[in-house]
């Protein structure tokens, strides 16, 4: 296959290049730097914003579908006292809604999407010191990813939103998937969710569901 990959050059969006390539698969991966990914056999480097239209209509075309890992990597810290500075605050339901739009012209249905365990459909099992964290710490992001995941419930692709809990840089590709919001640890590993996002691609399941996954 063909994939997509939006948001390549973060943590979770390597491991899913990795996975992907790991597989079989062709990738191209798009984000601002692409080209500072090393150079492999079956990865394409596309430097370019993910919330242009004009950069989404030259790169969708021909895909078989779309990973989607946007979001903001500076310091959870820094960026609530003073915003993102390299990122703009509203990336992730921003870039969501335009790839939403590009993908249709493009005729590329499948669409599996990277938000947060405790958004949406999860919000009410979060742990109290999980709730409280999210307040002080990532709350902006928090309600960008609610935005983002009403934009991808409003489109008529075949979408999936994957949530993870806590993630680590661990190697380990244990991981534990529910569409319940059942969790069986409250960390998990990149690669453990790039193994779900690679599944999901692949076999286009859980179509317009949500996957919960920890470790």
């Amino acid at each position: 296959m063909n994939i997509l990959v939006i948001g390549a050059t973060g943590g979770s969006g390597r491991a899913v290049c990795d996975a992907l390539l790991e597989r079989g698969h062709t990738v191209t991966a798009l984000a601002r730097h692409a080209s500072a990914l090393s150079a492999r056999p079956g990865l394409q480097r596309v430097d370019g914003d993910a919330t242009q239209q004009a950069v989404l209509d030259a790169v969708i075309p021909g895909h078989d579908g779309i990973v989607v890992t946007l979001g903001i990597s500076e310091p959870v810290v820094r960026v609530r006292l003073r915003g993102a500075q390299g990122t703009r605050d509203d990336v992730r339901s921003t870039g969501t809604a335009a790839i939403v739009a590009a993908a249709r012209r493009a005729g590329v249905r499948r669409l599996v999407v990277q938000s947060s365990y405790g958004v949406g459909d999860t919000r009410s099992l979060l742990r109290l010191t999980d709730r409280i964290l999210f307040a002080l710490l990532i709350r902006p992001q928090i309600i960008d990813s609610e935005i983002q995941e009403g934009v991808l419930r409003g489109s008529d692709l075949d979408w999936t939103i994957v949530q993870p809990v806590y993630l680590t840089d661990d190697d380990s590709p244990e991981h534990f998937t529910s569409t319940d919001g059942t969790i069986r640890r409250n960390k998990v590993t990149r690669r453990g969710v790039a193994h779900v996002h690679v599944a999901l691609v692949e076999g286009v399941v859980h179509v317009r569901e949500t996957v919960s996954v920890s470790g």
